[in-house]
C-alpha cells in the first residue's frame, strides 16, 4: 500500500509527459508544413497520411543512426548536456494549468519556478558547446549562453508587469484574474515584448544566431548526432511549446473560453446540446465536459502562438549577433523599463493595486 502514491505520481508525470512529447513530434511536422506553404512547396507528404508519420519517420532515422563522438571532447559532459536541456525544458510543464486545479503541481511560486528552470536550461547548452572541443560549438554555445541570459532581463520585466496586475506568483490565479479581461487588451506592448523575448529565448529565427548555418555550421549542436542530438531537438521545440504556452496563460486567458467559440472546429458530432446550454450551471458542472472545453480553451491559444513562431521564422530575415543584442540592451530594456515605472504609476493613481501587494 505505501507504493502506491508513488505509482499514481509516476502515472501522472506520464499523463503530462507522453503528450507533450507528442505535441512537440507533431509541432515539427506542422512547421515543415506551414513553411512550405509560405514558400509554394508540398513540404512532407510521403510518410503517413498527408505526412502526419513524418516525425516518427525521423526519430527512427536518428535514432539508428551510428553514434561518432569526438576523440577529444570531456565525453561525460558531453553527453550530460542534452540531458540537461531536455529534462529542464520538460520540468516547465509541472505547474501549467490546463484547466481549475488541473496541474500537477498548482503551487504559489508558479511562474518563479518556470523563471528558474528555463534560466537552468542554459548550463546544458554551455556544457555541451564546451565540452565538445571544437570552436564551432564553443561559439555557439556563447552566443546563445549571451543571448539566454540577456533576453531572460526582457520576460522576467514583462513578467513582472503582469504580476503587478494580479499580486501572484500562482499560474492560476493569473489566469482566473483574466476573467474581466484579457491581460493582452491593456498591456499590449507588453505582448510584443514579450513575444519578441520568447523568440529569442528559444533560440528561433530570426534570433538563432546560436545555430546560425552560414557561420557557425549547426553552432552548439555541430558535434552531436544521432539520438543525443534528439535530446536537443526534443528539448527546443519543448521550449517552444512551453513559451506559447505560458504566453497564453499569461495574455490570452490561458483556459478561460468567453471570448471564443470552440465548438466550431467540431462539425457532424452533436454536440448542439452543449452549444445552446453552454452557460448552464448544470451542464458546466459535468467534469467532462468542463475539463474538454479548459484544454480545448488552452490548447487552441497555443496552437495559435505557436503558428506565429512559425510565421515569424518564414517571414524574417536572419540579423546579427551584435544587432541582436544591441536590439535587447538599448531597445527594448529601455522600453520595459519605462513600462515597470508607468504602471505601478497608474495602478497607483486609480488606486487599483492588488491587494496582497499593497499590505506589503
Amino acid at each position: 500500500m505505501l507504493y502506491i502514491p508513488t505509482l499514481i505520481s509516476i502515472i501522472e508525470v506520464l499523463l503530462v509527459t507522453v503528450p507533450v512529447l507528442l505535441t512537440v513530434a507533431y509541432v515539427t511536422v506542422a512547421e515543415r508544413k506551414t513553411m512550405a506553404s509560405m514558400q509554394r512547396r508540398l513540404g512532407p507528404n510521403m510518410v503517413g497520411y498527408y505526412g502526419l508519420l513524418q516525425a516518427f519517420a525521423d526519430a527512427l532515422k536518428l535514432l539508428l543512426k551510428e553514434y561518432v563522438s569526438p576523440t577529444q571532447a570531456n565525453l561525460s559532459l558531453f553527453f550530460l548536456g542534452p540531458i540537461i536541456t531536455l529534462i529542464f525544458a520538460l520540468l516547465g510543464y509541472l505547474v501549467v494549468p490546463y484547466g481549475p486545479g488541473l496541474a500537477l503541481s498548482d503551487f504559489n511560486l508558479g511562474i518563479l519556478y518556470m523563471l528558474a528552470v528555463s534560466s537552468l536550461a542554459t548550463y546544458g547548452i554551455l556544457l555541451a558547446g564546451w565540452s565538445a572541443n571544437s570552436k564551432y560549438a564553443f561559439l555557439g554555445s556563447l552566443r546563445s549562453t549571451a543571448q539566454l541570459i540577456s533576453y531572460e532581463l526582457i520576460l522576467s520585466s514583462a513578467i513582472l508587469l503582469v504580476i503587478m496586475l494580479t499580486g501572484s506568483l500562482n499560474l492560476t490565479v493569473n489566469i482566473e484574474a483574466q476573467r474581466a479581461v484579457w491581460f493582452i487588451m491593456p498591456l499590449f506592448p507588453i505582448f510584443i515584448i514579450f513575444f519578441i523575448g520568447s523568440i529569442a529565448e528559444t533560440n528561433r529565427a530570426p534570433f538563432d544566431l546560436a545555430e546560425a548555418e552560414s557561420e557557425l555550421v549547426s553552432g552548439f549542436m555541430t558535434e552531436h548526432a544521432a539520438v543525443i542530438f534528439v535530446f536537443f531537438f526534443l528539448a527546443e521545440y519543448a521550449s517552444i511549446v512551453l513559451i506559447c504556452i505560458l504566453t497564453s496563460i499569461l495574455f490570452l486567458g490561458g483556459y478561460l473560453y468567453d471570448y471564443i467559440s470552440l465548438f466550431w472546429l467540431i462539425e457532424h458530432i452533436d454536440f448542439d446540446y452543449y452549444i445552446n446550454n453552454l452557460h448552464n450551471p448544470r451542464i458546466i458542472s459535468d467534469p467532462l465536459v468542463e475539463g474538454l472545453i479548459y484544454g480545448l480553451a488552452l490548447g487552441i491559444k497555443s496552437c495559435i502562438m505557436i503558428f506565429i513562431f512559425i510565421w515569424a521564422r518564414a517571414s524574417f530575415p536572419r540579423i546579427r549577433f551584435d544587432q541582436l543584442m544591441s536590439f535587447c540592451w538599448t531597445i527594448l530594456l529601455p522600453v520595459v523599463i519605462a513600462f515597470v515605472v508607468l504602471i505601478p504609476c497608474i495602478l497607483f493613481s486609480f488606486d487599483i493595486i492588488p491587494s496582497n501587494i499593497s499590505l506589503l
